[in-house]
């Protein structure tokens, strides 16, 4: 059964959708299949695989509020082995157009219920908020990945998303676990970045990815190109570290599927 992990903060600009789509290319370079589905309006997770929907291609909009079934969504990106549901600017009024619904928190899980064996990952690239789609997402996962940017404000806001996942786990989704804060935008040279990591360290323990993602300019270039870091550069200093991660993510679902038989 593929293992859905919703990428979520909703403290802007800590880079979730970088995130989302670099490490869905990796983990596929890597020989997984998996699913990138676009949960963010911006659609930036979209036009960061190289990927522009025609506007009579169905998008997570008409999965969300049409009905419309996710496996004829699902549009093949230029990547073997990654595939992508799109996003659009219209998905902003699926959060008034879902209010109304009974049940309205499981769309997107009954959504993803038919096509997630298809996949070994499937991940969702989240709002920078905690609104409807968003709490879908979390309600459809069975963990939840955090970036963390490596700035003052880091930690500002965290509580408030683990209280929602918490509130999720409680009423909507038991089996969802926090699958690790990743710290992006890292710099070494700064006091206050390394400060910062030891600070995650120090209140979330094991939960902390060891890996760090770098500020790096070819991670910044890529998405211009339609290209993930890892076929932009792969020799850049981002495109090791998403490696890296996705090798770090494999390893803890690798233990966690043993732990459970």
């Amino acid at each position: 059964m593929g293992k859905i992990i919703a990428i979520a903060n909703q403290k802007g600009g800590v880079g979730k959708t970088t995130t989302a789509f670099n490490l869905g290319a990796c983990l596929a370079v890597a020989g997984k299949r998996v699913l990138l589905v676009d949960a963010d309006p911006q659609a930036n997770a979209t036009s960061g695989i190289g990927m522009q929907p025609q506007p009579t291609d169905a998008s997570i909009y008409e999965c969300l509020v049409d009905n419309y079934p996710a496996a004829e969504a699902i549009m093949h990106s230029t990547i073997d082995k990654l595939d992508i549901i799109c996003s659009r600017i219209d998905l902003v009024g699926a959060e008034v157009e879902l209010m109304s619904r009974r049940d309205r928190e499981r769309v997107l899980q009954r959504l993803l219920e038919p096509v997630r064996n298809d996949y070994d990952f499937v991940l969702i690239d989240c709002s920078p908020s905690l609104g409807i789609i968003t709490i879908n997402a979390l309600t459809a996962s069975d963990s939840v990945l955090i970036p963390v940017q490596a700035e003052y404000f880091a930690l500002e806001g965290i509580s408030q998303l683990l209280n929602t996942v918490r509130i999720i786990k409680s009423r909507l989704r038991p089996q969802l676990e926090i699958e690790g804060f990743l710290l992006t935008m890292y710099d070494a040279r700064l006091r206050l970045a390394n400060q910062i990591y030891e600070e995650l360290r120090g209140h979330f323990g094991k939960m902390v990815f060891d890996t760090v993602i770098p500020r790096n300019i070819r991670l910044s270039e890529s998405p211009s190109h339609g290209l993930p870091v890892i076929l932009y550069d792969p020799d850049s200093r981002g495109a090791i570290s998403y490696v890296q991660l996705a090798k770090e993510l494999l390893m803890r679902s690798k233990k966690s599927t043993k732990s459970e038989n």
